[in-house]
């Protein structure tokens, strides 16, 4: 089979996760013979969501074909995929082979629930997508919010999509004591933190966890910085200049979003909808307390490991982040069933599952 990893080209957050870990699992449970990729990948480099995992002339040669496939009318994606017998998309491709069976993987169904909060290029690209995901004669789903989603919004046959929940790296499962050290050197973080970690963008609310935090007491914010993560995507202007009057770190090489995320008190992540939610389940994986929104697939992930609360209301945002930060015995409670929930989500079991899924789709 051929699964399009273009994604890992380019800058991407989520969909670029996803694909590193999935593909690097499936082949070592198949072979890299038996997953091929678009472009060809032979080995996947370090994981960088800024920039390639692959050097400047693969990167340079898999865009430019991606862009031949996208807009002549040269069957490239035929050409380069003799003889798989499964073609896996991404909605960065407009024109999939004709001769394998075509699957995809449903991420979110947030471009077509909330488009007031995406960027016009996104909105191009998955509505693309929506064609190729109404052709596919099979279909992944990262969790069944957004199965659901897809079927009541794009009309799509129940029957034809399988949820298969992703994985969590082991990193985050056991964070060494001399790493969370370093990080917390390395960025200056001398306090006990609330961290939120993600693309600064409007679904992920950032605005009210500013404002949740500012209302807590002063007894707490003199005690806890609040700590956010994360490039700026297309947040407004407004949102960004809030982010200069706490701890913003920008963007976080790969590294060292495990160890720090286990040196946070508290992780908050009041998105306003999520596929997945991954940040959510690394969080519970290493042992820190959640508070997170009870909208869309996050407490069908988080089960009851993880504080839940409306995304639009601000009052109950600062009262979860009092109860945790002023309740030791809480946060004890929450950690120990977040590892236990995190470990639920295991890439050894994703790959297992679309390899058993992949060869229904074949027979």
């Amino acid at each position: 089979m051929v699964i399009d990893a273009v994604p890992l080209l380019v800058r991407s957050a989520g969909v670029k996760n996803y694909l590193y870990y999935w593909i690097a699992h499936l082949r070592a449970l198949a072979g890299a013979d038996a997953i091929r990729t678009f472009p060809a990948l032979a080995s996947l480099g370090p994981l960088a969501h800024h920039r390639s995992i692959a050097g400047p002339w693969r990167t340079g040669t898999g865009l430019a074909a991606l862009a031949l496939s996208n807009y002549s009318p040269l069957p490239v994606l035929d050409w380069l995929t003799r003889g798989a017998a499964v073609f896996h998309a991404t909605n960065l491709v407009r024109h999939p082979p004709r001769r394998p069976r075509l699957t995809a993987t449903i991420y979110d169904m947030t471009c077509w629930l909330m488009p007031e909060l995406h960027s016009a290029a996104n909105l191009r690209a998955d509505r693309a997508f929506s064609e190729l995901l109404g052709r596919a004669d099979a279909l992944i789903s990262i969790s069944e919010s957004s199965r659901n989603d897809a079927v009541r919004v794009l009309n799509l046959p129940p029957g034809r999509i399988t949820v298969i929940y992703p994985g969590i790296p082991d990193a985050f499962f056991a964070v060494d004591a001399a790493r969370i050290a370093a990080v917390r050197a390395r960025y200056g973080l001398t306090r006990p933190y609330v961290l939120s970690l993600g693309t600064i963008e409007p679904r992920k609310n950032i605005d009210l966890l500013l404002d949740a935090f500012a209302a807590l007491p002063g007894s707490l914010r003199g005690e806890f910085d609040l700590v956010v993560a994360g490039p700026i995507g297309w947040a407004s202007a407004a949102t960004t200049a809030r982010l200069a009057g706490i701890r913003y770190l920008g963007y976080v090489p790969e590294a060292d979003i495990a160890p720090l995320t286990a040196a946070a008190t508290v992780f908050a992540y009041p998105s306003l909808y999520e596929g997945f939610g991954f940040p959510v389940v690394q969080a519970m994986a290493a042992g820190v307390p959640v508070v997170t929104s009870h909208v869309s697939s996050l407490p069908e992930v988080a089960g009851e490991a993880a504080v839940l609360i409306d995304p639009r209301s601000q009052q109950e945002l600062r009262d979860a982040l009092a109860r945790l930060l002023l309740s030791p015995d809480l946060r004890a409670e929450l950690s120990a069933r977040g590892r236990s929930r995190a470990r639920t989500f295991r890439w050894e079991t994703c790959a297992a599952q679309s390899l058993a899924f992949f060869q229904r789709v074949c027979d």
